[in-house]
């Protein structure tokens, strides 16, 4: 029975909710063009604020009804303008309520309406189009779906300024990454939006800023562009250094400073600017003090990481400028501690924001301690610092987690600070913990942090080699990201440096030669580079040059022809040829050149070569070929002098570049002895 009745008793309840609202909708279909225009003022006045009754109103239809009243060329302008209107309005309740206006293809109709001479309608059509595109359920793309939108939106821009404010803004809503920039730039935005730079509105002066915070954003070519524009005989950015002074609004001081940032991040204006280093980075440190809202406070530390991120010098004024590096400590101090009750909206506005805050700050630390040793000390003497970062690499945010790692991955460069804070934190063990299972952002950073911590001087080496790191890098190398396989093979070229043989033979026996091989050919040079340096480290000191060759000879000389006759570039080849140099200082494995007659023939070959680098290298293997204390030294000189080995010495003993003359005057003393 249950069941049965279940069903009238939601009808009931939604019946009650929207019978009220149904007599809003039913007007809309009267046959008096008068009334249905007063219909639609009484539903105008019954949603405004009213989220509920905009809801009942979408369940009931009220949307295709208004859209369809909207399109007719029969209906009077007046009610176009009020359909605009109320639409708009329902746009503004929640996004559920924009997803059904998108359903029945709101936004057409909308742009088909701009096309009306009338601009009270144009208005509230823009005015309606701008609450839908800054909705976050609204896709960019649709705005660029007919080539023509864009060249008529421009050309509305002159019509008023509610057309500028509501065009401006949408554009700086719906331009998202290079394609949409591109499209913008080529359909002249620059020039059509720069004057209103100076308009007497307020809130267009604001909203053109905001189209050039987006639109210079990682573009070089608009940021080249904004240079040299002018408007009313004032280069642009000296209206964006005007903008940030501290009379005017904070909103406009943020959003000029990010103009600025672009533009020097880009490299259309100088690190070393008067305007960068006198405004626009003061300016910045300024929004990061406890007196700034909490938004402003992530904004400016997230705009000053980015402009500081790749120049020491201007990493060097910000750490100095109004204590800057204890005062981002205080952005981990939220949610505040509340105790009274009133403080509940305070509380749900501190949580909503100590995760961004929490992201800002590392990110600013990170890029504050990216080149500077004394900077990073700062940092790391920070109240709790350390355990500020172990912690965040265990948050639930991604977006904290990644932040954390980039800042630990900046003061893990600190030889003093692996040999200290961050053995006294043992931090490699949360870092290996986030290694285990995260999204390949956070990967590629923790990677590049692991191989920091897996250097030879580092303390942190033998507990992460005993926690199972060679299996896991190993298995990184077998990645489709670039960056991964880079860092898998880079980390473990580090931790084969100086490395005892048992760890070089687990690292092989992780790699396998079919990835050896893999690696070898890869196409990435970097990935190539680093795999070379890691065969190097693996062959280092006699006993293990010996063993390693005894079980993997075979491949890796197999290795060694493959790369020496390949298209690669000089130190490719250079490393290369050390590799083969450091067979050679083996007890037992040079056997395997000299039984090769390829291989010393390439070793002759690259002797004669044009590049020294490649000459010097190639002497190297020689030296250790033919050196004197070594069984079978007489043998190994013979043979070599037959292959007239010892007459290109001869030619090299001559020649301008000392360190090839030294080395080759060095092996003829070989054959003298």
């Amino acid at each position: 029975m249950a069941c049965v009745l279940e069903a009238p008793l939601r009808m009931s309840v939604l019946s009650e909710v929207t019978a009220s609202s149904r007599h809003y909708v039913d007007r809309l279909f009267d046959l008096d063009p008068q009334k249905v225009l007063q219909g639609v003022i009484d539903m105008k006045n019954a949603v405004i604020g009213n989220n509920k009754q905009k809801a009942n109103l979408i369940v009931l239809g009220a949307v295709p009804r208004l859209l369809y009243l909207l399109q007719q060329e029969s209906s009077s302008t007046e009610l176009r303008t009020e359909c605009a209107v109320v639409l708009g309005s329902l746009a503004m309740g929640t996004e559920n309520n924009v997803k059904s206006l998108l359903d029945c293809h709101i936004i057409p109709a909308l742009l088909q309406g701009l096309l009306s001479p009338d601009l009270k309608f144009i208005e509230a059509c823009l005015r309606c189009l701008r609450t839908i595109f800054i909705s976050p359920v609204t896709p960019e793309d649709l705005l660029y779906t007919d080539a023509t939108v864009i060249s008529h939106l421009m050309a509305l821009l002159s019509r008023s300024r509610y057309t500028q404010e509501y065009i401006c803004q949408i554009f700086s809503h719906c331009c998202k990454g290079p394609d949409h920039q591109t499209i913008l730039f080529n359909h002249g935005a620059v020039q059509s939006i720069a004057h209103l730079l100076v308009s007497a509105s307020y809130k267009v002066r604001m909203q053109a800023l905001k189209c050039f915070s987006v639109l210079a954003f990682e573009n070089p070519q608009v940021s080249m562009t904004l240079v040299n524009v002018s408007v009313d005989g004032e280069l642009l950015p000296q209206i964006f250094v005007k903008m940030l002074q501290r009379d005017k609004p904070i909103e406009m001081q943020l959003t000029s400073a990010k103009c600025l940032t672009s533009m020097c991040r880009a490299g259309a204006i100088r690190t070393d600017d008067p305007c960068i280093v006198l405004k626009t980075l003061p300016c910045l440190v300024r929004m990061c003090s406890k007196e700034r809202l909490l938004e402003e406070r992530v904004e400016g530390a997230e705009t000053l990481a980015y402009l500081i991120e790749t120049d020491v010098e201007l990493q060097r004024i910000a750490s100095i400028t109004d204590h800057l590096i204890v005062m981002l400590a205080d952005y981990f101090k939220y949610p505040s501690s509340v105790s009274a009750i009133t403080d509940i909206k305070r509380l749900d506005h501190d949580l909503k924001h100590a995760h961004e805050l929490r992201q800002a700050a590392f990110k600013l630390y990170a890029s504050l301690g990216a080149n500077d040793e004394d900077i990073r000390k700062k940092i790391i003497e920070t109240e709790n610092m350390m355990d500020r970062i172990v912690n965040g690499l265990s948050e639930s945010s991604i977006k904290v987690r990644l932040a954390a790692v980039r800042c630990l991955h900046s003061l893990s460069r600190s030889v003093q600070q692996l040999r200290t804070s961050f053995q006294d934190h043992a931090v490699w063990k949360p870092l290996m913990k986030v290694l285990q299972n995260a999204p390949n952002e956070i990967l590629v950073v923790a990677s590049s942090t692991l191989c920091n911590l897996l250097l030879e001087f580092s303390p942190s080496k033998e507990p992460i080699l005993e926690s199972g790191a060679i299996e896991l890098l190993c298995s990184l190398t077998q990645s489709e990201n670039l960056a991964l396989r880079v860092n898998g093979i880079w980390a473990l070229m580090n931790m084969a440096f100086q490395a005892e043989q048992k760890i070089k033979s687990d690292i092989l026996r992780g790699l396998s030669t079919e990835q050896l091989f893999q690696l070898l050919s890869d196409s990435d040079v970097n990935v190539l580079m680093k795999t070379l340096g890691l065969l190097r480290n693996l062959l280092s000191t006699r006993p293990h040059i010996d063993h390693i060759m005894s079980t993997h000879g075979k491949q890796i000389m197999q290795a060694v022809t493959l790369i020496l006759e390949g298209e690669h570039n000089i130190e490719v080849k250079e490393q290369t040829l050390c590799i083969l140099a450091n067979i050679a200082d083996g007890t037992t494995a040079k056997e395997l050149i000299m039984t090769n007659d390829d291989i010393l023939q390439k070793i002759k070959y690259y002797m004669s070569h044009s590049n020294a680098k490649l000459q010097l290298a190639a002497m190297f293997c020689i030296s250790n070929l033919i050196w004197n204390e070594e069984e079978g030294s007489q043998e190994r000189q013979d043979k070599l002098r037959d292959m007239g080995i010892v007459d290109i010495l001869h030619k090299l003993s001559q020649s301008s570049d000392p360190n090839l003359c030294d080395k080759a005057k060095t092996a003829l003393q070989q054959y003298l002895a």
